[in-house]
Order: structure tokens, then sequence, then C-alpha cells
């Protein structure tokens, strides 16, 4: 059943209208339907958008009211928290490839193990955004659009650039906060 329901996303579903498109009201709760089973986990009213990749999801779990972004890449293992909001086109990578011997080409080495990613909860990550293998982000983290992150992020921080560097913290004005 597996199979057929990722033959289904890759061939039908993953091509639908994105969420927000004319005719995209039906293709969200059609893509959840297809994905249904495919992930490690998959919380409550999860959205996987247009041309999302996610392999064969086995290693990726998502948390309530989350979901993978337009177009973008994911491939396990990947832990996403409860109300992640994706910007299209972002990547998640989980491995990188060997390049230690001067003597091989680095095509030839191999990849490292894979490296697991971590989402909180209340994350916020902009268009084109890039996290590399082994990251963990911290609740109610904002990742910029096209940063490029490739050290761990604290709660409630803003990040943005490449590579990726706190520009400030969500919690500087607790007043300001509800």
């Amino acid at each position: 059943m597996k199979i057929l329901r990722l033959i289904a996303y890759y061939c039908f579903a993953r091509h639908l209208p994105a969420s927000d498109a004319r005719f995209g009201r039906w293709a969200r709760p059609l893509r959840r339907c297809v994905t249904n089973g495919l992930f490690k986990y998959a919380g409550k009213n999860i959205n996987i958008e247009k041309g999302a990749y996610f392999g064969d999801g086995s290693q990726i779990e998502i948390g309530d009211y989350s979901g993978i972004g337009v177009n973008c890449r994911a491939c396990g293992p990947v832990k996403i928290g409860n109300d992640v909001m994706m910007g299209p086109e972002v990547i998640i990578l989980t491995v990188s490839h060997k390049y230690d011997r001067t003597d091989i080409p680095m095509r030839r080495q191999g990849h490292n193990p894979p490296e697991p990613v971590t989402i909180g909860d209340d994350v916020w990550i902009g268009t084109r955004a890039i996290i590399m293998p082994g990251i963990s982000i911290g609740d109610g983290a904002i990742i910029g659009a096209a940063a490029v992150v490739t050290k761990d992020v604290p709660a409630y921080a803003v990040v943005c650039g490449n590579p990726a560097q706190v520009i400030k913290y969500r919690t500087e004005n607790p007043e300001k906060q509800d």
C-alpha cells in the first residue's frame, strides 16, 4: 500500500496546485490523504505543498499544523515540530559527501552517515533557506529567506545570512508579547 501511495503522490498529487492557488483548496486535503501513512509520524492537519520532495517519508516526523512548503526538499531523518511554517524551496539536508582524502576524487568517497535535523515548535523558515545536516532549530525561531543554517539556532532567535547568524531574539521586548 505504501508503494501505491508513493506512486500516487509523485506521479499525481505532487503536481496539484499550491494551497493558495485558485483551485488549491481541494489539493491540500487530497495531498494529505495520499501521503497518509508515508511519514514516520504525521500530526493533525499537516500540509504537504505542491512539488514537495521527501523521499519515501519513512524518516520524517511532522507535528500538528505543520508542513513542507512548495517545492521543498526534506529527506530524513528530519523531525518537524508543531505549528512550523515553511516557505517555498526550503532545503533540509541530512547527508553530506566525504572529502577528507585527496588521493580519491570526492565523488568516489561516498557519503557521511545521516545526521538528523530537528526543528522545534512554532518555527518560521523563510523561502530558499538551507538547513545543513545535524542542525537543531529551537522553538519559536525565525530563519530568514535564503539563510544557510550551519550551526544550531537557539530558541526564539531570528537568524539570516550565509552563514546564518543571530540578528536578534524575539523575546527582547517581553512587554510587547501576547
